[in-house]
């Protein structure tokens, strides 16, 4: 596992040589739109409401004793929820409206990494690959709240609260990476086929979401270059497993 998820994390040098070599810088402006306008709406939206749900939350405690440290906790609770959802939205937002676009990228990327002119795969148009977008995005958004919320809980408790936070940053690197993943999977799987795919390499997609969930710690920048950089690391990554398991090349 830890050398599949430093595979993942090593796939992104060289990312800037292949988008420039390609040209295909000028096929991710609209991405690189979609990623901006939802990450201004969606923090934006988060920041003001850490307030209210910390709070909502305190209300539940009706007694003085105590008060203004349920108070602390509730808001600490609050924060880290709006940062946790925010993150799943945002990354999950982006990766669903973008899919008809990262599409015909990762295909020119695998057909450069065969030596190919084109690539034999499945026939999708514009509408069918923003659906599979959606739909992969919404059953990863679904996965990731019923896998956060009971670590959120439990991270309430001292030290152990730690773990919990790498543990959530961890969920969603591989659905990240997942994501990311899929764009090169869609011309060569059924969803479930994919499904089973992105599990027999989880590792590949903690690593490519790992390096994904950082760049979005980088302001302005960070949402500019993420959806360029990971989908064109994904697409190396995974396109190597295709070979190895003699499903192209």
């Amino acid at each position: 596992m830890t050398k599949d998820i430093l595979s993942g994390i090593k796939a992104y040098f060289g990312t800037f040589k292949i988008i420039s070599q390609l040209g295909l810088w000028r096929y991710f402006w609209i991405p690189i739109l979609i990623s901006v306008v939802s990450a201004v709406l969606i923090f934006t939206s988060a920041y003001g409401l850490s307030d209210n749900i910390g709070g909502f939350l305190s209300q539940w405690w009706t007694w003085d004793w105590g008060k203004q440290t349920v108070i602390l906790i509730s808001e600490i609770f609050g924060g880290l929820l709006i940062i946790a959802f925010g993150f799943m939205l945002y990354k999950h937002i982006v990766m669903a409206l973008s899919a008809p676009f990262m599409s015909p990228v990762s295909e020119k990327i695998e057909a450069h990494l065969l030596g190919k002119t084109h690539v034999d795969h499945r026939d999708t148009n514009f509408t069918e690959q923003l659906w599979r977008g959606i739909r992969i995005n919404l059953r990863n958004l679904m996965m990731e709240i019923l896998l956060t919320i009971p670590i959120l809980l439990i991270g309430l408790i001292p030290v152990i609260g730690l773990v919990s936070t790498v543990l959530i940053f961890l969920i969603q690197a591989y659905y990240a990476g997942f994501g990311n993943m899929d764009y090169t999977l869609e011309r060569h799987f059924k969803y479930t086929e994919s499904l089973n795919f992105v599990r027999k390499n989880k590792g590949i997609a903690i690593g490519n979401g790992i390096v994904f969930m950082f760049f979005l710690f980088i302001p302005v920048i960070g949402v500019i270059l993420v959806l360029p950089l990971s989908v064109t690391a994904a697409t190396i990554r995974t396109v190597e497993l295709l070979k190895v398991e003699k499903e192209i090349g």
